[in-house]
């Protein structure tokens, strides 16, 4: 069996994590939400998430902020701003700080979806590549010690 993928919401707004809590819950997936980047921050050092949906304007800190501070504790997490503001400099200023999506508020349900899972495809895709290529330099390597 698949394990469940894990998802991570920050937003200052409760409201907007709870519906978006329940839609990706019915779609199968575990979530976690964080009301801050200084929470998001605690919850993905103790925990894995697979990706995470970034509000740009937290409490506490930028969205784009967070994207930065979160890759020291979750390096591979797919990481996908939305946002109410939406400007061209928000959506290049997201890119190069780090997200690999940009959803606008409001949202339709179902192209956040298949963000959702176009993410987690590429992540999947990464993942299948990285260890590919880990197992290929073993066997480079246990060929060049049987020969020595």
């Amino acid at each position: 069996m698949k394990p469940q993928s894990r998802i991570l919401i920050i937003d200052d707004d409760e409201n907007i994590r709870k519906v978006v809590a329940a839609i990706l819950q019915d779609q199968g997936y575990k979530v976690d939400t964080a009301e801050s980047g200084s929470e998001a921050i605690d919850k993905t050092g103790k925990s894995h998430f697979d990706l995470m949906l970034v509000d740009i304007r937290l409490p506490d800190m930028e969205g784009t902020e967070l994207l930065n501070k979160v890759h020291d504790t979750s390096p591979r997490i797919r990481k996908i701003i939305v946002t109410g503001y939406p400007t061209l400099r928000n959506a290049v200023t997201a890119v190069n700080k780090g997200a690999d999506a940009y959803i606008m508020k409001p949202f339709d349900v179902d192209k956040m979806l298949e963000i959702v899972k176009d993410q987690l495809e590429k992540q999947a895709q990464e993942r299948k590549f990285s260890e590919e290529r880990v197992a290929e330099f073993i066997q480079t390597r246990v060929k060049e010690l049987n020969t020595e």
